[in-house]
Formats: C-alpha cells, structure tokens, sequence
C-alpha cells in the first residue's frame, strides 16, 4: 500500500461573523447585544456549548474524511464559497481547524495566494531564501536551486527590487518558482495560477506534471476543468463545504459540470451591484441569428453570446473574457472582447456595458457546452468571475458528417474537389517536374 501524505478526520472550520454583520448598527441595538451577550454563553452552555446563534457563526467546511497517499496529483474542485482554499490554508497550517484534525507526513510548498509568505520589503531573492528557512532548507540547498528558480520565474531582471513593487503576475511568477524548485514533499496550488498569462501556466502545468511524476504529492485547486483533467488522476468535488464527491477524475468532473445543468441561456447576478470592485459582471444571455433568446442552437445556425457588467471606475486594459468548456470539462477555446479591437489599450469609463460575441455556425459539435465569464486585466489580476454562468446544448440539425469526428471542434471547411486530368492539373506539379531536371 502506497504511504500517506495527507489524513484528515472530520475536518472542520467555523468563523464567526457577528462583528460584520453589527456594522453601521443603531448604538441602542449594540449596547444591548453586549449586555445580552453573557446570558446567551450561558444558554448555550446549558445546551452543551452545541447551538451558537445562526447569524454569529459559518462552517466553511465540515466534516472532511480523507486519505491522499504520497505521490497522487489531487484535483479539488467546487463552486465559489464551497471551502476549497480555507481547507488548503488548513493543511499548510496557516489556519487552525475547528473540529477535527489534520496528519501532514512531509514538508509542504504552499502557493495559496499572491504574496502568500513574502515580505513586501524584500526582494525577490531574499524573499527565495526566507521560504526556503521556512520549507527548513539549510542556504546551501537554497543557493543550488537559486538560478533554476530565477530563470524560471523569467523576472530575473528585477530579482534585487523589493517585491512591493512587483506586479501581481510578478509575484506569482516567483512564488510558483520558489514552491516548485525547493523540493516539498507535498505541493498546494490554489486558484492563482489564473493571474498568470497562458504562456507561463502551461509552463506551471508542465513543472507541476514534472513535480508529480517524481513521486511528489500535489493538491491542485481550480476552476479550469480542463487543467484538472489533464493534471488529476483523482478528484474532490466538495459542495455546500461538505466532501460530495470523490473518485477518478474524468467522472467527478462530468458530475461536478452536469449538476444542475439544464440548458439555460439567460444568467442575471442575484447580488445587487457590488461598487468595491472595479467590474461587475451583471447578466448574459445566448441569442439567436436575429437577437432573440436561444438556449439550444443547432449545428447548422450562428448564434451569440452577449455579456452585460458594470464599470464603476475608469479600467485601463480590462476585458471580457469567454471560456468555453465542453461536457467532459476539457476547455474548447477562449475569447477576449479586445481580440481584434482596438480597446486592448483603451480606458473604459464608468458605465452600464454589453459586450456581444458571435458565434460561426457548423464549429461546435453536438453536445453541451459550459460558459464561464470573467472579466480581468490581461497579467495583472481577475476582477470578477461568473462560473459556468450559460448552459447550452447544441442540437445536430444540420450535421450532416458521415462519421463521428473526434476533436474538440467540428468545423465544415471549404474544399475544392476537381479531377486531376492532366498532371498539370496539379497544384505545384509543374514545379515538382523542375526540379527533377535540376543537376
């Protein structure tokens, strides 16, 4: 049997967030909840110390049973609130857990949240060596890996600046470095990988492929099912902070995007408009060839997706961004509203927005399809994300393929079919024909 690197037994973590919910409260309203306050410890001591008031307290998780053996790459998947990176923040011992316990067998690298364990005072290579003290690596083993971890980070330039004046994609970059190179036994990734541009999370992906195949343990949180799948041989779908779901990759994903997924075209945000972020996604909705809603398009038939959000401060370099994912969780492409535009650039003011995609007919092949939104500064930070906001199917009329094709997309491309006739008929025979006489 392969050795255990993580065991939890009912795992839990409750915060309490009375003091959120007192603010801008009348002075009469806290007063007396101050003074009622011993009464009700005492109630709820009489109780047996088991029923806090619902509005004092949250489990962000509860009762989590698992077992992850050394060497397993194990991907956590969940809605947004399910629990995910407070139980991560548990098992790197940055929280305490409520209930329950936690057997960690190795030493852990940690990449939870930008900036997570830097001093923003330092610079990028002193901040190396104090993760290093803190993994319990002597400064020799640090000083061997120094010039892999700066040239993969690709910030060598700026490796002697203090990291306060890094950007967010910067200091992901060295983070990811320094967690990968300095050799945990047990790797934590959370969702942060998405600050980075495409180029450097495939180089994270393949550095976390390279950790994994050398007997290493890694935990690996994402929204990007896709990457889950192509990284996991097993999943955690935990829902509600509760463990759902655990098993072999491929059918915990199929689950996790199948639940509840009746096809949908219209998404609204139930939350009024959050004005502390700089974006807020606030609906979409999938359009037929004329602007009128649709929810199954056909094969044959262009459809569009059309986004609407809120800038409440003028957003230099921000986009909107579609991430199109398929049943089995693999992505099948992404667009930006800046592809071909020249607002790539541009300041956009404050402002009620819709940002509208087309969609070619005869692409996607029947099946369903998953949309995600987000709207983000290209290497510098997500500002807000709706996940798998539009459900639709893809119906097969007007496919007329005489075989069943593999590949993410189906597109019907234009051929040019002819008898040959003579061998002059051929594309590039006559060039082909010179160069035999050539010497």
């Amino acid at each position: 049997m392969a050795e255990t690197a993580i065991r939890m037994e009912g795992l839990g973590k409750r915060f309490h967030i009375a003091k959120v919910q007192r603010k801008n409260r009348p002075m009469r309203a806290l007063l007396t909840e101050g003074l009622a306050a011993p009464f009700r410890r005492i109630g709820r001591a009489l109780h047996g110390g088991t029923a806090p008031d619902a509005d004092e307290t949250f489990w962000a998780f509860r009762d989590i049973s698992l077992e992850i053996r050394r060497g397993e790459v194990v991907g956590i998947v969940g809605r947004n609130g399910a629990g995910k990176t407070t139980l991560l923040k548990i098992l790197s011992r940055i929280s305490r857990p409520t209930e329950g316990y936690a057997d960690i067998h190795g030493r852990i690298g940690s990449l939870l949240e930008v900036g997570t364990g830097f001093h923003p005072e330092l610079s990028g290579r002193e901040n190396i060596y104090l993760n290093g003290a803190i993994l319990g690596m002597r400064r020799q083993e640090i000083t061997q890996k120094l010039d892999e971890i700066i040239e993969f980070s690709e910030i060598g330039r700026f490796i002697d600046t203090p990291i306060k004046h890094y950007s967010s994609g910067m200091t992901m970059r060295l983070a990811f470095s320094v967690a990968a190179h300095l050799e945990p036994e047990i790797m934590i990734v959370d969702e942060v990988l998405a600050v980075g541009d495409a180029s450097f999370q495939r180089k994270c992906l393949g550095k976390m492929d390279e950790v994994s195949s050398q007997g290493r343990t890694v935990l690996f949180v994402s929204h990007n099912m896709g990457a889950v799948t192509q990284l996991c041989t097993r999943a955690v779908w935990l829902k509600d902070g509760r463990l759902h779901m655990d098993g072999v990759t491929d059918e915990v994903i199929s689950a996790y995007l199948s639940e509840g997924s009746e096809s949908h075209g219209s998404w609204s945000n139930s939350a009024a408009p959050d004005s502390g972020v700089e974006t807020w996604l606030a609906e979409a909705r999938l359009l037929d060839r004329t602007g009128q809603p649709a929810s199954s398009p056909a094969f044959g038939d262009p459809f569009k997706i059309a986004i609407g959000y809120h800038i409440n401060q003028p957003m230099r370099g921000m986009s909107i961004l579609i991430k199109l994912v398929d049943a089995r969780g693999d992505v099948v492409f992404e667009t930006t509203d800046v592809d071909d535009s020249p607002l790539q650039l541009q300041v956009r003011e404050p402002g009620a927005y819709v940002s509208t995609c087309d969609m070619p007919a005869h692409l996607l092949k029947p099946g369903r399809y998953h949309v995600t939104l987000m709207a983000y500064v290209h290497g510098v930070k997500i500002v807000h994300v709706a996940e798998s906001a539009l459900t639709f199917d893809v119906t097969a009329r007007g496919y007329r393929m005489h075989a069943p094709r593999i590949g993410a997309v189906t597109p019907v491309l234009r051929w040019d079919v002819r008898p040959a006739g003579k061998t002059s008929d051929v594309p590039g025979a006559g060039k082909r024909r010179r160069l035999r006489h050539v010497g």
